[in-house]
């Protein structure tokens, strides 16, 4: 594919697909979403673009790879009943965040690399796989093999006559994907690969990525500096030539320590400085963190899907068959799911409530996780980081400060402190 071909393989996706979720429930832990897809037909004035895609679909051959990971312990008690990537994040799994993203870039095949309940992955995949129009496989691990070892594991997944570059993502990144730009600054710099890297405020947490200033070119990484080298970090985002799979054994290695450092020696590493906002959600502070960002940018990208009235406070992501009652207070940085009721006087902040959670009257919830189809009792206080697992009841005027609480389980005295609650 050329550089001017680009534009054109991206407009295929003009005709592409939104996702809805159903008003359903989970049938079981095992088929845990309902899925409706709707398509979009191609506009009346396209049978010359119609024309076109035809042309040009045999250079459509963009592929991706996904690194879902394990266990998702970090996540627990949500991943005790879905795999992460199938965790809620606004409304959605966080996995098909990303997707959506590669699929409105002309990318018609994405591989996860998975270790932990493929089956569940791929059953809830194949439910829109077709209709979405994009091809979703998956390469099984049997060991963890790092963040490199899967590359080399779906080699033939990956590799094609085309010889295009294809992506890999970190699951558990959010952001807003500026995928397009990247392809741009990897064709233009002509390395061998490119990774998307973010700015943060306090780098000696992290491991440094130094850059040429003017190219953007790798010059080498740093493990949480003791002195200042610089404050970009790896995002979790790369862009790959075919090339790269040659440097990678099948075994247990890491991307970022073993194979960037040698391509950066070779000067064909390149690092794009990723606009807008990105976070890592793999774990409950940071989810909470995420949803903030996540909803502040669709405020200036999208502000129609955030619900508005005199009982809005901020960002608030309302799903539509959500019911809300009067006398509330709801926001600022609030996700509300499918089938979701609200009852009077209820206040929320901060917070995600996953679909099918019933929330009683004057409670309040503020920084904290309610699991799928979970109860919240009259005058209950949950905040401080609380999260609820899939179908926990919370009996009225309870409080919970901070407790981690499995799923199916009925909550009965407070929660003083921070704890699980098995």
């Amino acid at each position: 594919m050329s550089t001017k071909q680009v534009p054109r393989v991206q407009n295929c996706c003009d005709f592409g697909l939104s996702l809805y979720l159903s008003d359903g429930y989970p049938l079981s832990q095992l088929d845990p979403y309902m899925w409706l897809v709707e398509s979009f037909s191609l506009s009346q004035a396209s049978k010359k673009k119609r024309k076109t895609v035809n042309r040009r679909q045999f250079i459509i051959t963009m592929k991706a790879l996904i690194l879902v990971g394990g266990f998702g312990t970090r996540l627990r008690p949500l991943t005790l009943s879905v795999p992460k990537p199938l965790v809620d994040f606004a409304n959605k799994p966080m996995i098909l965040h990303q997707i959506e993203a590669l699929k409105e870039i002309g990318v018609t095949e994405v591989v996860l690399a998975i270790n932990y309940q493929p089956e569940v992955m791929l059953n809830f995949l194949k439910q829109f796989e077709t209709k979405l129009g994009i091809k979703i496989t998956c390469s099984q691990e049997t060991e963890p093999l790092g963040t490199a070892g899967p590359l080399a594991l779906a080699r033939d997944k990956l590799i094609d006559e085309s010889g295009e570059p294809f992506f890999v993502l970190n699951s558990d990144v959010i952001s807003e994907y500026p995928l397009k730009e990247m392809i741009k600054f990897h064709k233009a710099h002509g390395g061998e690969a490119s990774i998307m890297v973010t700015k943060v405020d306090e780098p000696s947490k992290y491991g440094v990525v130094v850059t040429e200033e003017d190219t953007g070119k790798v010059e080498k990484f740093v493990e949480k500096p003791k002195i200042f080298v610089g404050n970009k970090i790896n995002a979790g985002i790369y862009l790959l030539n075919p090339s790269v799979l040659d440097r990678i054994q099948l075994r247990p290695t890491s991307i970022e320590k073993e194979v960037f450092p040698k391509i950066a020696a070779e000067q064909k590493l390149f690092a794009m400085v990723l606009p807008g906002f990105w976070m890592d959600i793999g774990q409950p502070r940071d989810y909470i963190t995420g949803l903030r960002l996540y909803l502040n940018s669709l405020r200036k990208k999208s502000s129609s899907k955030l619900a508005a009235g005199p009982h809005i406070v901020g960002n608030v992501l309302v799903h539509e068959t959500a019911v809300i009652g009067e006398g509330c207070l709801i926001g600022p940085d609030v996700a509300i799911g499918p089938g979701c009721v609200v009852e009077s006087g209820v206040r929320l902040s901060r917070c995600t409530v996953m679909r099918g959670v019933r929330i009683k009257k004057h409670a309040c919830i503020s920084s904290s996780i309610i699991g799928w189809h979970s109860t919240v009792g009259q005058w209950a206080r949950i905040e401080n980081m609380t999260i609820l697992g899939e179908d926990v009841h919370v009996c009225d005027e309870i409080y919970s400060n901070g407790g981690v609480v499995l799923p199916h389980k009925e909550i009965k005295s407070s929660i003083l402190k921070p704890e699980i609650v098995m």
